[in-house]
């Protein structure tokens, strides 16, 4: 079987318009109507990525990179350096890509665990309702596990969420405790045969250590049902925060190694270029992003179609 993708590259291109308006746009107006690129233009240019919470780092290769090709090439065109700078932006995305077969996991994993974390207001629970529904999508048997047992509006809004998406969920009352429902919900997987396990934990800081120490708990329990569990441990980020998604993802690395990064709310923000950031400097691949609220609106991410979608209109990427 094949890597199964939800990919709209219109609602791509709509939901990273505010995105587009803060780095493509200055870019276009910095480098158009100029015959060549010179030394200063390259100054702008980095001045913008670095305002566009693309990062210090990533903005320096960016650059160095784009100085040494144009340099070699000899064509400071206007479409050969937004080219450039796309190519550059691509490979910080793809040096951090683990290129798997997610079906053949799946199928080698029966059931295939993933726990997922984050920050309260960072978009959990619906995100985990949109990716019970990719699975489901995909042909295959999804059962959610409710460990958010904090707070009763969570398991709520997460129930309604698992009626959309046609998928089971195990829950518990409020308060119990979440390494429990881990528990159950992974039980019941293998007894009914369920393919993919989703579980949702509660809202953590890092500041907050007795939550922190709780995410190792569930860990140690889930792995006393399939001793591999989890598979995988996603990170949710609201794209709003910009570079405090670089913050976040270090100080969770520091509890529990993170596989994957999911950034949701994209479509609402300006601060999208915090991706490269946070990608680059935590060595940490982005699985999904979210652009839009409804249910079809988690994307897989594709780094190639994400920059594609970027910089809309302002050259194209070499098929």
């Amino acid at each position: 079987m094949k890597l199964f993708k939800n990919i709209n590259i219109d609602k791509l291109k709509s939901g990273l318009s505010k995105t587009r308006e803060k780095v493509v746009n200055k870019i276009s107006e910095t480098i158009s109507g100029k015959a060549k690129l010179d030394e200063a233009t390259l100054e702008e240019l980095e001045e913008i990525l670095i305002s566009s919470d693309i990062g210090f780092d990533t903005t320096e290769r960016i650059i160095e990179r784009t100085r040494i090709s144009l340099k070699s090439e000899g064509d400071r065109s206007t479409l050969n350096v937004f080219t450039i700078i796309q190519n550059e932006l691509v490979k910080s995305l793809n040096d951090h890509i683990e290129l798997k077969d997610e079906f053949e996991e799946i199928e080698k994993y029966k059931p295939y665990v993933i726990l997922i974390v984050g920050v309260n207001g960072a978009g959990k629970t619906t995100t985990v309702g949109k990716l019970a529904h990719n699975y489901r999508k995909a042909g295959l048997k999804v059962l959610i596990g409710s460990a958010d047992t904090f707070r009763a509006a969570a398991n709520e809004q997460l129930e309604i969420w698992a009626k959309r998406a046609g998928v089971e969920i195990i829950q518990s009352v409020s308060g119990s405790d979440p390494s429990s429902v881990a528990f159950d919900t992974i039980q019941t997987a293998k007894n009914e045969n369920a393919d993919v396990v989703i579980i949702d934990t509660a809202g953590r800081l890092h500041t907050k250590n007795n939550l922190m120490e709780e995410l190792k708990k569930i860990k140690r329990v889930m792995s006393k049902v399939v001793d591999y569990a989890p598979n995988e441990t996603f990170l949710v980020l609201d794209g709003n925060t910009g570079q405090n998604m670089v913050f976040q993802a270090n100080e969770f690395s520091k509890f529990t190694e993170l596989t994957g990064l999911i950034v949701t709310k994209l479509d609402g923000t300006a601060k999208g270029g915090a991706i490269f950031q946070v990608c680059s400097e935590q060595k940490i691949p982005i699985k999904y992003i979210g652009v839009g609220e409804g249910i079809e609106d988690l994307q897989t991410f594709e780094p190639k179609e994400f920059v594609k979608a970027l910089f809309a209109h302002n050259g194209t990427l070499d098929e």
